[in-house]
């Protein structure tokens, strides 16, 4: 028994063995590889459809550029069920704004350093101090808690 039949409880019918579920016979090689062309057909015509899409995409689409003094609305992405600003549903803002666009300080960004990788694309974590620990005690369990810096 195959593992189709034992899932479903019936023979598969593929492409090439549309006839009756109780005939199971193998067809030609002609009208296999004629299933074989009309599926690589279907591919291409899909193929050309997503390319022709995407190039009618691509030109509506451009890079921002931002100027200082600028002022920008920020887009939302809708979370469902959550309460953001006050309102939910379709009344809940889609933009939040204006922000106005300035220089600022670069003494605010922090370095990162280097992280170094092992073949397996794994790495080892050192942490500098323990902040803080705490517990978490849920019914059954306790949970232990450690704030690294």
């Amino acid at each position: 028994m195959s593992p189709y039949e034992a899932l479903y409880e019936r023979q598969c019918r593929t492409p090439l063995c549309w006839n009756e579920t109780s005939e199971r016979k193998l067809l030609d090689s002609e009208i296999v590889q004629a299933i074989v062309d009309k599926v690589n057909i279907i591919r291409a015509k899909l193929k050309a459809a997503q390319d022709r899409q995407k190039s009618y995409a691509d030109v509506r689409r451009k890079d921002l550029k931002f100027e200082v003094s600028d002022r920008i609305f920020l887009r939302l992405s809708p979370w469902k069920g959550v309460v953001r600003f006050g309102k939910r549903g379709k009344l809940s803002p889609r933009y939040i704004g204006p922000y106005e666009i300035y220089i600022s300080d670069p003494s605010h960004v922090l370095e990162t350093p280097e992280i170094e990788f092992k073949d397996d694309l794994s790495y080892e974590e050192q942490s500098v101090q323990i902040l803080g620990r705490e517990e978490k005690r849920l019914r059954n369990k306790i949970i232990a808690l450690v704030k690294v810096l």
